[in-house]
């Protein structure tokens, strides 16, 4: 590689590394700055190497508040860090209410990492969270559960903030809308 291409080729490999806003702002508890990045229009599902998804790097935090604003805005519940998925982050953490969001979002409890692991061969023994998924694993999702999940997916993420134009009863708007 010639000196003048070595430049450009480390900087951008540089910045490759580095966590982008949206990662920030999960890890980092700023659910005000993540709203307004995606308000621009970033991307949820963006996925660097070494950090994973948004998603993925809020779960791994314990951060609730924009784990709820990266999922409201359409980001892809299975999507982590390698074949890790956000349940599996958080699966490792003490807190119920992130699996139980995660699960209510359609988070696969199925899913396996490389190591072949599901999430609740990741959570902590005898704890409430391996409690709530194996509890998960022999109950069924909802029939209104899995329609919400159907057609929030057939929508699309880009356009879910048209639901609210859709030519449907309010309470219909809410429910995809989790509200």
């Amino acid at each position: 590689m010639s000196p003048r291409c070595t430049k450009p080729v480390l900087a951008t490999m540089w910045r490759a590394c580095l966590p982008s806003p949206t990662h920030e702002a999960a890890s980092k508890g700023h659910h005000e700055c993540l709203e307004t990045l995606i308000s621009w229009g970033i991307d949820v599902d963006q996925d660097i190497p070494h950090l994973g998804t948004p998603l993925y790097v809020a779960c791994v935090s314990q951060q609730f508040h924009c784990i709820r604003k990266l999922l409201y805005a359409g980001a892809d519940v299975q999507k982590g860090k390698y074949w890790d998925t956000p349940l599996h982050a958080a699966a490792q953490q003490p807190s119920t209410e992130i699996v139980s969001l995660l699960l209510e979002f359609g988070a696969d409890t199925n899913a396996k990492n490389t190591e072949l692991l599901r999430p609740v061969d990741v959570a902590a023994s005898s704890s409430l969270v391996e409690r709530l998924l194996l509890q998960r694993e022999v109950t069924p999702s909802s029939l209104y559960q899995l329609c919400r999940l159907c057609i929030r997916k057939r929508l699309g993420r880009h356009r879910l903030h048209l639901i609210p134009q859709l030519q449907l009863p309010t309470l219909l708007q809410n429910f995809l809308q989790y509200r």
